[in-house]
């Protein structure tokens, strides 16, 4: 399964992001519960990703330990950013007070108006692009990518090259929760200037993978 490294300040739930000495028992279930609630959730199973952040939230829960919950409500909210989806991170602010500076300044980076200043707080993949979008380009991990793109869009600073990349990110890795958003931003944003064959392309893509969700539930 693929490992998600796309905080790397949270290192106590996916160690095996590096190497590390062994960890306790919560650690590992965390860790592997939040691979799954991942790609369940990019992948279009918002049934099992419910299901598996349930219980990592348990599973942090029994450390007693705020921030750590709270950062396990920002990775959600990071899936949720990089698939377009424009609720609020409303777990992460009931946890907000103990949090600390570097969730703090995280959230407001998702969210789209995180100060300039701040920036430095941010996981070292999101500091360039939240300064300079074309930075996101060069982001290497592909759900760090498409977070840099999400909170780019919600900053108004995202570009048509951003959602192109965006797409070809969330298609290369067969993420049909991101990829039927951005494809349906695009398809829009092309009708709205007039331009009739991209957006039927568009539409076009966004059938053939609608069918794939449609093959799954039966």
């Amino acid at each position: 399964m693929k490992r998600f490294c796309i905080l790397p300040w949270l290192a106590l739930l996916l160690a095996a992001c590096g190497n590390a000495p062994p960890v306790p028992s919560w650690q590992l279930d965390a860790r592997g519960g939040t691979d799954r609630a991942l790609q369940a959730y990019l992948s279009g199973d918002a049934r099992v990703a419910d299901v598996e952040w349930a219980r990592v939230r348990a599973d942090v829960a029994r450390t007693g330990q705020p921030a750590l919950a709270a950062r396990v409500e920002l990775l959600r909210c990071a899936a949720q950013v990089a698939s377009l989806q424009e609720q609020p991170c409303t777990g992460f602010d009931a946890l907000r007070q103990d949090a600390g500076a570097e969730a703090a300044a995280y959230a407001d980076y998702l969210a789209g108006h995180l100060d300039a200043a701040r920036v430095p707080l941010l996981p070292q993949a999101q500091r360039a692009p939240a300064l300079d979008v074309a930075a996101v380009a060069q982001v290497a991990d592909p759900l760090s990518r498409l977070v840099a793109a999400g909170a780019a869009l919600r900053a108004g600073r995202a570009t048509p090259e951003t959602l192109v990349l965006a797409t070809q990110t969330a298609s290369a890795q067969g993420w049909r929760r991101p990829l039927l958003a951005w494809l349906l931003l695009r398809e829009q944003r092309a009708r709205a200037t007039g331009d009739a064959a991209l957006a039927d392309a568009l539409a076009r893509r966004i059938r053939l993978v609608q069918s794939s969700g449609a093959a799954v539930a039966q």
